[in-house]
């Protein structure tokens, strides 16, 4: 049986298996003594370090400050972190870093291994070295895979974090799918959007290339039907003409799907329909690639992130308390959910789940508006706008991913859902007709998904250990309570009826939003009874608390 995974616990280092052969007249196969494993790299033998690769975005999106403070989130738990930039035309991480200039070493150095990562003005947290080419002026990165591979499984430390860049070849898309967490950054734009959906596909075509590494035949079939379909075809268009030629290499190809499972983060949101961009793009990416793609969150546009680049320091470093900083840390704390969910299971039964995958089901009007066949007829009301929104023309979701006909045939089952689904006659006609002794979509629901699901339960193991009856409530506090609830603060105003800003004034403890003490010692009652705290002890901790905030600011003024 595998042990838990403990993020403030450095794993027991491994031993790793024997490196494979070489095969230099395959392509799929590396040079040197390390190898793609041909099926899904995440479920190799268990590693000393964690690798968690950020791509999968165009350029600008915000990936090396995404990769960079990560990394410090990870070194200030007190872990051994090297951050890396695999990127042939990239190198700024050092800026990002504190580092006045890039460490450089010499190309003859990198091939002998002598290059040791520097280190940074965050410790614990190192940066890998770039070769240097001295005649051409310019800095060399090995386009290999297996180089980076090499390297990583050499280091003797906790975590790994790789800069992929936008790249899409190859090598990137190696080590993106070997990586234990591979995360692509986006940004509510079109063309960042679209970037990332080509991303997706080429993850699905790589995957299956691996598993057709040794059979030939098939290869050539699977080239044959991709060369002849549209540019930018989805896997399920694919997958449905091979299956004119062959099934059994359509069913490889259709089980190939459920070992994809990429991560997504949006940065540079601004309004709510930008938060809720991840969300859109993960149906849609479930729905019509057929890849299931895992929101972990978002990071708000905040000047904040402007200055830190400046300053030549991390975010999390130079301004932990802003938005951003916020928004990253959470992103870091469902990574670590992640990591120690996937480590509760073993191996072998990772891998089963895998193969006991069943073929998805046809989609119905529940499929449509995104909600459970147990739906009321609010939430009917709600999905039905959310859906209509998200399958409009010029949408950012579905950005290259459904044509314009496919829109339109889209747009058709919203509508068609909405009035069937609203009609209690027609309602119960249709879910006798639809399931009539299938009781798998019966207790079916649209609840979080993974990432945020093991966070919540990780939250919450925390929070047990940490409130009791001796214990101080501050803003930071209460928010943790609210988010392993799985709650926004606009469900706490609209059943609370205090207003966004009084109760973020709240968890930030922002004296200056307040109102009076009579006032906020009433809000803060009602807002521990909805977190089902004791509204007594909560009530009477924080406004101490308030109270020497305020004196510490008035001494600090003067």
């Amino acid at each position: 049986m595998s042990t838990p995974f403990d993020p403030l616990r450095p794993p027991v280092p491994p031993t790793l298996p024997p490196p494979p052969g070489e095969d230099e007249d395959d392509e799929l196969t590396y040079p040197g003594n390390y190898e793609v494993p041909g099926d899904l790299p995440a479920f190799s033998a268990p590693r000393t370090r964690r690798v968690i690769a950020v791509g999968g975005g165009r350029g600008g999106v915000g990936k090396t400050t995404l990769t960079v403070n990560l990394a410090v989130y990870f070194a200030q738990l007190g872990r051994e972190v090297v951050v890396i930039d695999t990127d042939p035309f990239s190198t700024g991480l050092h800026g990002a870093l504190g580092l006045e200039a890039p460490p450089l070493v010499s190309r003859t150095d990198v091939e002998e291994g002598r290059a040791e990562p520097v280190a940074t003005t965050v410790p614990g947290l190192r940066l890998v070295p770039t070769a240097f080419d001295a005649l051409s002026a310019t800095p060399v990165r090995p386009s290999r895979a297996a180089y980076w591979m090499k390297l990583i499984q050499e280091l003797n430390v906790d975590y790994v974090l790789i800069n992929l860049g936008p790249s899409m070849s190859s090598s990137t898309i190696d080590l993106y799918l070997w990586a234990d967490v591979g995360i692509a950054v986006t940004m509510p734009e079109p063309l960042a959007v679209e970037h990332t959906y080509r991303f997706y596909r080429a993850l699905y075509q790589r995957t299956l290339r691996r598993a057709l590494m040794k059979e030939r035949f098939k290869l050539r079939l699977v080239e044959k039907v991709a060369s002849s379909l549209p540019p930018l075809s989805t896997p399920k268009d694919f997958i449905t003409e091979v299956k004119r030629f062959d099934e059994n290499v359509a069913a490889l190809a259709t089980a190939q799907l459920p070992r994809i499972t990429p991560r997504l983060v949006v940065s540079q949101t601004r309004v709510r329909a930008d938060i809720e961009l991840g969300l859109s793009m993960s149906a849609v990416s479930e729905r019509f690639l057929g890849i299931s793609m895992e929101y972990l969150g978002h990071i708000e546009h905040d000047d904040a992130v402007w200055l830190t680049i400046r300053h030549r320091q991390p975010l999390l470093v130079e301004s932990p308390t802003s938005r951003a900083a916020r928004n990253v840390e959470r992103v870091a704390r469902r990574i670590l959910a992640l990591l120690a969910a996937r480590d509760s299971r073993p191996a072998e039964a990772q891998e089963r789940a895998l193969a006991n995958v069943r073929p998805p089901m046809p989609p119905t009007l529940y499929d449509a508006l995104g909600v459970a066949r147990t739906a009321a007829d609010d939430e009917i009301r709600r999905a039905y706008k959310r859906q209509r929104d998200i399958f409009r023309e010029g949408s950012l979701p579905v950005a290259t991913v459904l044509r314009k006909e496919m829109l339109t045939k889209e747009q058709a089952r919203i509508e068609e859902a909405h009035d069937t689904l609203l009609d209690p006659v027609r309602r119960r006609a249709y879910d006798l007709s639809t399931y009539p002794d299938d009781p798998r979509r019966a207790g079916q629901s649209r609840g979080e998904s993974a990432a945020a699901a093991a966070e919540l339960a990780m939250l919450q193991a925390e929070l047990a250990r940490e409130i009791n009856a001796e214990t101080q409530f501050n803003g930071a506090l209460l928010r943790k309570v609210r988010e392993s609830q799985g709650v926004e603060l606009s469900d706490v105003a609209q059943r609370t009826k205090i207003s966004i800003t009084h109760l973020s004034a709240i968890e930030n403890e922002a004296i200056g939003d307040l109102p009076a003490a009579v006032y906020v010692q009433g809000f803060v009652r009602e807002f521990a009874k909805y977190l089902k705290l004791d509204s007594t002890q909560v009530s009477k901790t924080y406004m101490r608390r308030l109270r020497d905030v305020a004196a510490g600011t008035r001494a600090k003024h003067g």
